[in-house]
């Protein structure tokens, strides 16, 4: 009988087991992407996000919607994600993942998807620059770890790598995933958005995330 998996029940220890993906360790920013100085206006609009959440914060918990609505969203924008050539899509269902040796089919909606609408042109399937999972203020940004690497994991059969977020609004955890046998994962240290110098880095983070979208290419699924 094949079982039915919502992601959102997995743990980690489910997802390294079914999916046989190995995390990899040491990673640092500065040698899986180039950051660029942010500009005066940057850093204001990305002063007010800091400002905003804080005063959001000091109300109590904020709620999953509106750390996608106020607070990813504006980050996004300021990131440049926001342009003709990349579509935003939220609450995408992902393709069942089959895990055949053991009957298990798991199934689940992504928060918010980044993809590449220039490289539909040349291939059937679109580039997914960014896979976001959105927490509540009150849970830890590690939580969402789990179902972001089975998300993400799926794109893994058309491109060669792909980078995950996840966050509750005030931590964010970035993962940058790579086909291979096995495919592994590599989870970034932790920035926020409350203090000012791993805000900025958020920030830098982002703006190189999409800039990757020019340089980066499908390949073929294997069958």
């Amino acid at each position: 009988m094949t079982v039915n998996l919502d992601a959102k029940s997995l743990t980690l220890r489910d997802v390294h087991r079914l999916l046989k993906i190995e995390e990899h360790f040491n990673a640092s920013i500065p040698s899986l992407l180039m950051l660029e100085p942010l500009t005066e206006f940057e850093q204001q609009e990305l002063l007010g996000i800091r400002n905003l959440f804080r005063d959001y914060y000091a109300e109590g918990k904020i709620s999953e919607g509106q750390v996608k609505f106020l607070f990813v969203a504006q980050l996004m924008w300021l990131a440049g994600f926001y342009q003709p050539s990349i579509k935003i899509t939220l609450e995408e269902g992902i393709a069942d993942i089959s895990i055949e040796d053991e009957e298990t089919i798991i199934k689940g909606r992504m928060d918010i998807l980044a993809v590449n609408k220039t490289q539909a042109r040349t291939t059937d399937t679109l580039f997914w620059i960014l896979v976001i999972e959105a927490k509540n203020s009150s849970v830890n940004a590690l939580e969402g770890l789990p179902q972001l690497l089975a998300y993400a994991y799926k794109s893994l059969e058309h491109q060669q790598s792909v980078w995950g977020l996840t966050t509750n609004g005030m931590d964010y955890r970035f993962v940058y995933l790579q086909q291979g046998t096995p495919p592994t994962y590599q989870l970034l240290p932790a920035l926020n958005l409350i203090d000012s110098e791993p805000s900025i880095k958020l920030l830098q983070v982002l703006k190189a995330i999409c800039k990757l979208q020019n340089i980066a290419s499908p390949v073929p699924a294997v069958s």
